[in-house]
This record gives C-alpha cells, structure tokens and sequence, in this order.
C-alpha cells in the first residue's frame, strides 16, 4: 500500500510513476515547513528491522555522575581496570553521621546569576547570609524532578530559585553539570597526571528510567551547554537510566555485599542490623566450591557469586527508591555472558523521598496555618532551608522499632517570626491545633512522637508497595525471584520493613546492597565500560508518523477521505515504526527512506507522533499527540547529476532509527553519494 507523509507535499517532485502524484495536505494536516516536503521510497509497511552492532568510541576513563533530586555525586574508572571503581572524595562541610561520598543537589548563584557554589558549601553559605541579604541569591534545591513533572518542557523552561526569582532551567542545570565536570577533571589529574583531556573522558549521565524523551534530550544539551562534550562528539556522553544502572552493579555483587531483609534481627531498625544472605545460600555455596571450573567462568565472565546461582532465564526486579520517584524495572538474566533482557516498560511515579519531605510541610501547615507557611518561606528562604534540614536529620533516624520520640530543632527567626505575625507564639499554635502528636519542648523544639514519624512516611511507601505489587501482577513478568530495593531512600529503615511485611509473604526475596545509596553511581561507570550489557529493552511508548494512504472503502473513515485529482486519500494516517512494550534489541533500526520535494532542497523535517496504546490508526486519534521532529540536513545535490536534457533522478535519503538504546537514535545516508547526513530528533521544539 502506497504511504505519503502528510506535510509538505505541494510541489512534490515524484517522479514518472503513475500510481503517484503530488497530492497536498488538506486543511488542518500536521504539517512543517513548506521547504520539508518528503515523499516515501518504501511502502507504508517497513522492511524488517535489522540489528547493527554499535561502534564504541575509544576513550580512557569513564566518569558517571549520578545527578539526583536529593544528593549527586561522581565516580569514575579506567578502561584499562574498569571494574575498579573511584567514589568522589569526602566533600567539605556535611552533616554528622551522614556519608559524604555525595552532596546535596544544591546550587548558589549571586544575585547576577553568576556560579557560586553548589552541594554543602552552597547551603552553608546561603545558611549563614543574613536574612536580608539571603532574599537577593539565587538558591535551587530539588530541582531536577520539574524537569519531568514539566509538561511543554522547552529550552526555555524556567526554575524558581527558593527566593521566587525565576531562571531558565537549561542554565542552572547547565551550572551544576559544569561544577561536577571541573571537579571530575581536577581528580583525574591529580591522579593520573599523564591522561590528556582531550577526547579522553567517556561521560554517563543518570537519569529515571520513566523520564520521557523530552527530559532525556534536556540533560543531554545541558551538558552540551556545561562543556561535557561537543555536539560533534556526542557519542562521549551517555545517557543511564537509574534502575538499569543499580541492575548492572547489583549482578556483580558477592553474597557477602547482600542483605536480605527477611534476616532481620527482631527490634533492628537500622541498615547495619541486617544479615547477610547465608543460610539459604549455604548449600549453593558448597557446590560451587566443588565446582571451581563453573564458578570461574561465571565469576570472570563479569557475574557475582548471587547470579551463579541463578540459571539463564530468571528474572528478577529492581525498584531504584530516590529522592524524587521510584523507578520500576524487570530484567531476565542471559547466558552465558550475562547481559540482560528487560520484560517490562519501565515504571514507576513520584514516590520519592521527597514525599516525606512534602508530609512534613503539609503538618507545619495544620499547625500554623497555610498562609505562614508560604509567607516564611517567601522572605525567610534561608531559615527554611535550614528547618528542612533539621528535619532530614531526624527523618534518617525513623524506625518502625524505634522507641522513644523524635526533636525536630525550629530555627529562631521562625519562632520570632511567628511571633510577630500572630501576635502569640508557637507553643500556643501547638495546643490551639488540631494535632496532637506534636509537642513543645522547652529546648526550642517540636516533639513528634514515631507513630506520627512513620506516618508522615505512608502515602510515600504505600504509592511504592502499590506500583511494584501492580508490576508484579503483569504476566510479561510472572517468576520474578528477587527484589533489589536500592536507592538513597532505600536506607529507610521504613521503607525496608513496609516493603519486607508486604511483599515477604508473596515468597518473594527482598535484597538490599550494602552500600544501597551508591549502587546507581557504581553501575552507571559499569554501564559506561560497557553500554551493550542490556541487550533488549521495551518500548515505552509507540511511536511513528502521519502519512495518506490510498483511501479504501469500508475500511477509512468517510471524514478523512481527499480527492485530489481524481485519486483518493486517507489523510491522517498513524504509520507507526515500534509499538509500545514491543521488545527492541540494542542496536536494531528501523529504516525508512525518502526524498526531497524540490532540487536543491536543504532540509527535511517530519512530524513524530507518539501515543500508550498499540493499535492506534490515525494521529488525530485520543491520546496520540506530536512529540518530536525528525531532521534531516542535506548537503547540495551534484550539480552534474541534473545536467542534460534527461529528468534528473530522484534523491533518495535513507534514514535508520533505533528505539533499544537508553535515547532515540537517528543516522542518515544519501544513497546517491553514500555520504552521511546530519539527521536529529527533537524532542523540545513542541
């Protein structure tokens, strides 16, 4: 069946083939620019997609950071040692009893919008600036999770700063990037002297594996704008999803790295209280001492001691818990090299611990009053920063076992500011409410008891327990056998007991890494060494074009029936090239091929569509919407190739998309010249 794509397709150079003609867009069609008319060389349904194995650049070291909503960090490793993994140095300031191996995601800008610090030294410093003062800086915290809760998200995207001064979003992501690339560096030389900077450094970027495309390309050109890499070489930068990362650390693990919850001692409320995996792992230990030949081929094949017990073909599940969603992944185990399958689109929502975070401001707002709240925050922006952290301190101490109730320090401009706005103060608010669980304490304090603690922790751990037993109900992964929680909020002692208690019974094993909070920094310098160790991914959404077909009776709606020079067009049609949750292989590519409307025509635009559901027929359908463009830019065509008296041949250009990669890809050949072109997909211009 003949397919055309829907813009652009006045003055369409076809050819000499009567079964096509140039057929224009009807009123209302999607269409680009006029200059992009296209035409297809191929029938609407594409050739079988072929797999091509990727070309890995060569580089020297591989440098991941890890930018999460909470706390960021960096780690890096050599190609020529890849498995052994260099955390970032100890950080200056930080909070007592809280390993500094990160920092906190918080960026200072000056009053003019210059860099000023970020992590620690940017809270310390916005901490100690006086109240007045304070009002002028530009102070981001939590900030990457409105990159996804963004809906039109564009380069012009704007952040409000703590203070409500706005700044685009591009910028300040681009400022931190730039903070953890010069930090990076100075290391490295420091370290390796010798290393040249040059094309030298492979870098990944982490992000949640339910961010969208337009999100994925936002980090990638705030990279681009912090100096990581250049466009011309933006096959350096790599772009991680969080669970696939913790996924590939996590197959490396020994037993002696594990902890298995339902080996918790009774009354243990902290990480350190856990168990080891032994017991049930002592009899498959012992046969793999008898079996050093089986164990050593495992073990160098880059697979730890847990997955030689594992056969080819299991299946177990990661929920990556941070400080802003969780993020759901399943993966099949393959052998005998050990790269991964995934069964399921990933999945997840914003059920992170910032939702704690939120709870705790929703209390403060029972207790005195919504409308202060927002006025402290307004113009006392630093004395709030440092009552969240007050609050963080004590949220890392909440157990289900713990006794005893919990201080949460209230800064002093907060007890005189509210004492000059309500003309009483807080211990009055206190017994004035509706909430009983929190007292006074003489030394300054609110006094919460850990009942209302770990209530604060509820709506956040349910919304978890609920995505990952919905998860576990598809049939695409029923014998799931493990379940890697990992995380910065998988240290909760919370967290880890509400998720043993509900999913413990199912038969299910709850594991957690030793060092949980860096399993996604650790796997993501993994994945750089080695991007192919997720062999097949899921489509997370379909995708495709508007083309008209021939119009067939009984079949098209009569709405969308053109008659245009007495042939008849379905206009609208959704040609789609991979469906949702259709299993893609890495390196697979979907080919289409088209060719210019005009001689001498300079670039190629085509609209991409993208909707959940799998049998979608046109775009105008509910759900479907354009999300990106396809851009092709042509070079000028050989003059020779149009002289004579002859029709000059049409130019076809062969475009070759990869949907099984972390991003989608997009490579383009001119097939008259062999020669590539510069082809792009943009997912921000909408």
């Amino acid at each position: 069946m003949l397919a055309v794509p829907e813009m652009g397709l006045q003055g369409l150079y076809i050819g000499s083939n009567p079964e096509r003609s140039p057929i224009p867009s009807p009123p209302g069609s999607p269409r680009t620019q006029e200059s992009c008319g296209i035409a297809p060389l191929t029938p609407s349904h594409s050739p079988k997609p072929e797999a091509r194995i990727p070309q890995q650049a060569s580089f020297s070291v591989v440098v991941a950071i890890d930018f999460g909503t909470t706390s960021s960090g960096y780690a890096f490793s050599f190609a020529s040692d890849p498995e052994a993994i260099h955390m970032m140095r100890k950080w200056e300031g930080g909070d007592p009893g809280v390993a500094h191996q990160k920092t906190p995601t918080c960026l200072l800008l000056t009053p003019e919008g210059s860099f000023h610090s970020f992590g620690y030294t940017a809270r310390d410093y916005y901490h100690d600036l006086d109240p007045e003062e304070a009002r002028d800086w530009l102070y981001f915290e939590k900030f990457k999770m409105k990159i996804h809760s963004a809906t039109d998200l564009t380069l012009k995207t704007q952040l409000e700063a703590v203070n409500g001064k706005k700044m685009p979003a591009l910028e300040v992501f681009a400022h931190a990037l730039r903070f953890f690339k010069e930090h990076a560096l100075q290391e490295l030389r420091e370290q390796c002297p010798s290393l040249p900077e040059r094309d030298t450094v492979r870098w990944v970027l982490t992000v949640p594996a339910i961010w969208k495309q337009p999100a994925k390309q936002f980090m990638r050109e705030a990279a681009y704008l912090a100096g990581l890499v250049s466009r011309e070489d933006a096959e350096q930068l790599l772009i991680a999803l969080e669970p696939e990362a913790a996924s590939v650390y996590c197959r490396k693990l020994r037993l002696h790295q594990l902890m298995d919850l339902s080996g918790r001692t009774p009354g243990g409320g902290r990480l350190g209280e856990r168990r080891s995996i032994d017991s049930s792992f002592r009899q498959a230990r012992e046969q793999l001492r008898r079996s050093r030949h089986s164990r050593t081929f495992l073990v160098e094949s880059g697979v730890g001691e847990l997955w030689a017990e594992m056969q080819a073909g299991d299946r177990y599940m990661v929920a990556d818990c941070g400080g802003g969603t969780v993020d759901l992944t399943v993966h099949q185990l393959e052998q005998p090299h050990g790269t991964l399958k995934e069964l399921y689109k990933a999945s997840g929502g914003p059920y992170g611990a910032v939702g704690v975070d939120l709870a705790f401001e929703q209390l403060l707002c029972r207790i005195f009053g919504e409308d202060f709240i927002a006025t402290f925050k307004r113009q006392r922006p630093a004395a709030w920063v440092d009552l969240t952290i007050a609050f963080e301190a004590r949220k890392r101490t909440a157990g289900p076992h713990r006794a005893g109730a919990l201080n949460i320090s209230l800064p002093f401009s907060f007890i005189d500011f509210y004492r000059k706005q309500r003309g009483h103060n807080v211990e009055t608010a206190l017994r004035r409410s509706s909430v009983n669980f929190v007292k006074w304490s003489s030394q300054g304090m609110l006094r919460m008891s850990c009942e209302a603690m770990n209530e604060l922790f509820q709506p956040t751990v349910n919304g978890i327990i609920q995505h990952i037993e919905a998860l576990l109900a598809r049939p695409e992964v029923q014998g799931v056998k493990l379940l890697f929680l990992v995380g910065g909020f998988a240290e909760s002692a919370v967290l880890q007991h509400a998720v043993q208690a509900a999913l413990g019974a199912r038969g299910l094993r709850v594991v957690v890494p030793h060092d949980v909070g860096l399993t996604i920094l650790k796997g993501a310098v993994l994945f750089g060494q080695a991007p192919g160790v997720v062999r097949v991914r899921r489509s997370p959404l379909t995708y495709g074009v508007g083309v008209l077909n021939r119009f067939v009776d009984g079949r098209h709606p009569p709405d969308k029936l053109l008659v245009r020079d007495g042939r008849r067009w379905c206009t609208d049609v959704f040609e789609r090239f991979v469906a949702a949750e259709q299993s893609v292989a890495l390196g697979e590519e979907v080919r289409r091929s088209y060719c210019p409307a005009r001689p001498g025509q300079r670039r190629v635009l085509i609209n991409l569509y993208c909707c959940a559901a799998e049998d979608a027929r046109f775009i105008t359908d509910p759900g479907v919407r354009k999300c990106g463009a396809l851009s092709l830019e042509l070079e000028p065509a050989d003059s020779s190739q149009d002289s004579g008296s002859a029709p000059p041949g049409r130019r076809e250009i062969r475009a070759a998309m990869q949907f099984g990669d972390t991003e989608i890809k997009v490579t383009a050949v001119d097939v008259s010249t062999n020669r590539s072109v510069r082809a792009s997909i943009d997912f921000l211009s909408n």
